[in-house]
């Protein structure tokens, strides 16, 4: 199948609650790292897509999970997103090593992220 939801992540207002929360219902395997001046915590799920979650990054803004799709070239598809009515709400950014993302939202109001990564068929 082309383009696989390949993460998905939690921005949340209490990173702590969530992650007791989450590690409660699933048994998640929870694994914080250090991103440059802030912490995410991966989710390991075995089998499965995996995903993360952070402090949301916008005060006051509600709780919220956002599913990432994997594509071949993140700009050309930030581009043609645009092109078709989408609102670009983060452009293309680079993620440390591991690729760069970017978060559309469609013409119905929906958010998605686009990931490209790095080292090819990774998420």
């Amino acid at each position: 199948m082309g383009n696989p939801f390949v993460h998905v992540e939690l921005a949340t207002t209490d990173i702590g609650k969530a992650k007791d929360f989450y590690r409660s219902l699933f048994a998640w395997d929870l694994h914080d790292e250090d991103m440059g001046g802030m912490t995410y915590t991966m989710i390991g799920v075995g089998e499965g897509t995996g995903g993360g979650m952070m402090q949301h990054p916008m005060p006051g803004a509600p709780s919220g999970w956002l599913a990432y799709v994997l594509v071949d070239d993140v700009a050309a598809a930030t581009e043609k997103a645009r092109s078709l009515g989408a609102t670009i709400m983060r452009d293309v950014m680079e993620v440390m090593d591991a690729g760069s993302l970017a978060v559309i939202i469609d013409p119905t109001g929906a958010m998605l992220g686009l990931w490209q990564s790095k080292s090819k068929g990774a998420a």
